[in-house]
This record gives structure tokens, sequence and C-alpha cells, in this order.
């Protein structure tokens, strides 16, 4: 009997204009291949499907679907024999143990605890030369991120998977905090039917469009006066494939929404 080819499925959302992406990170690690993309507004659904892979289990299967039923009754019969000698052999040695087993001396603690070292007379003066817990958390939450200072966003920029959960974590551990990077305009469109307003996506690196690493950064509901220009350099405008230096605060993560990644801008810098 020929072995039908048997298939999963799957369906990814990707924001418009980086469905590439999703594509190639599919294909690359899961050997999904691309059956369907249906367009959204903002986000294009990616149907993919790949070969169901066979497992032992599977092939068990297909060898007892092939039985006569004669011989799948006395198969099914034979397993719940098994099932019961097993069950009965578990009990008898959960018995076994219970008996055998013998109650173990305890030793109160005080009889084995230490005596407490006798404070020193710094901590007994409440005088130490270390720098306040607070100060110091105080201090690194000024401090801009950068990839050149934080391993943690140095990741982040360079992953391939702009869905990877390590986005949320970031996100959620420095929300509010500034970031800084060299990065470049992926997409850009008007922010609903307003003209002068717009929905910026950013990406690190100078691939504009075809930047295929880092996070989806996204700028929404911004003109170019709120990106903050500073320098001698100050554009009239802007538009996808421009790069500069972003210093913008950490948002939201919105993996329902295309797993974007929102940011406020700070300022801005033409390189």
């Amino acid at each position: 009997m020929p072995h039908d080819i048997k298939y999963e499925y799957k369906s990814v959302q990707a924001v418009r204009g980086l469905e590439s992406r999703s594509i190639a990170k599919e294909q690359r690690e899961g050997g999904w291949e691309l059956v369907d993309q249906i367009h959204g507004t903002l986000r294009t659904t990616l149907k993919f499907r790949r070969v169901k892979p066979d497992t032992t289990l599977s092939k068990a299967w297909d060898v007892f679907r092939g039985l006569a039923p004669a011989k799948q009754r006395a198969v099914v019969a034979g397993m719940a024999i098994l099932l019961v000698l097993a069950a009965v052999g578990i009990g008898t040695s959960a018995a076994n143990e219970k008996r055998n087993a013998k109650p173990t001396d305890s030793v109160a603690l005080s009889e084995t605890s230490a005596p407490s070292p006798a404070p020193s007379v710094a901590e007994a003066t409440g005088q130490t030369s270390d720098p306040s817990p607070a100060s110091s958390a105080a201090g690194e939450a000024d401090q801009v991120i950068t990839p050149e200072n934080n391993e943690e966003f140095a990741a982040l920029l360079a992953s391939t998977d702009y869905c990877d959960p390590s986005m949320a974590d970031f996100a959620a551990k420095y929300h509010g905090r500034r970031i800084e990077f060299d990065g470049s305009i992926t997409k850009m469109q008007h922010h609903e039917t307003y003209k002068t307003r717009y929905d910026i996506l950013i990406g690190p690196g100078n691939g504009g469009p075809k930047t295929t690493v880092g996070p989806a950064f996204k700028y929404e509901d911004v003109n170019t006066f709120d990106l903050k220009f500073n320098g001698s350099s100050v554009p009239s405008s802007v538009s996808e494939g421009d790069t500069f230096r972003f210093v913008a605060e950490v948002g939201e993560y919105k993996p329902v929404q295309g797993c974007l990644f929102f940011l406020t801008p700070v300022s801005t810098t033409v390189r």
C-alpha cells in the first residue's frame, strides 16, 4: 500500500514589508514551505507546511492499521494484560519499599549550628566603605544603553528573529530606559489618514528595507519634528533607507501586533 505524504501546517503573522524575514526564518530553522500569503492592512498572514516526520508511534500505528480485525483485537488484548501485570508489579514494589524503610535520626538545629561571629567595628558603628546600593542602582538607571556597554542589547540587535522571546524580556527589563544605536529606516507610511504624520519602522545598521536582523522598532504617529534632530545637518524630510544615530526610550513590545517593539524618540543624528 503506497505511503501517503502527511503534512503539518502553521500560520505566522508578519508586519507588512517584513514578510521576507519571516519566510527566510521559517525555511531556515524549521524547513517550512510557504504555501499562501494573505495580505492585511498592517500585517500579512503567512501559511506554511512541511512533511510530518514519522515517529516510532506513528509507524507502529500504521502497522496496526494494516492488520486484520482479528489480529487487531488480539494485539489490544495482549497490551491490556501487560498493563495489568505492570500495575501489579509497581504496587508490590512500592509496598516492599515501605516495609523496608527505616526512620532516620534527626539532629536538632541548635546542636549543629555554629556560633555567629562577632560583628566588626565597622558593622557595629554602621560605617562601611562600600558605595550605597541605592546610589549605584540610580547611576546605572541613568546610563544610556548601547551595544558597547550592554551585552543583552548587542545580542538583540544581532538577532535574526524579531519575534524571539528575548525581545519581550528586554522590553520588560529596560522599560523606560534610553537606548542608543546606529540604524536606518526600513519602512515608512502615513499614520492613518494624516499626510504629515507617520509610522516609521527602524532596524539596526544601514540596510534600510533590506535589513534582516534586529527588532522591528517602531516610532508610531510621529512627524519630522518629533524625531528631535540635533547637530548641524537637519533634514527637511526623511525616507526609507536613511541612516541615523537614534536615541530612544524603550516602550512596549507587542507580539500580537506583528512583534513590533515600540520606542519613543529622544534624539536623532544624521550619519
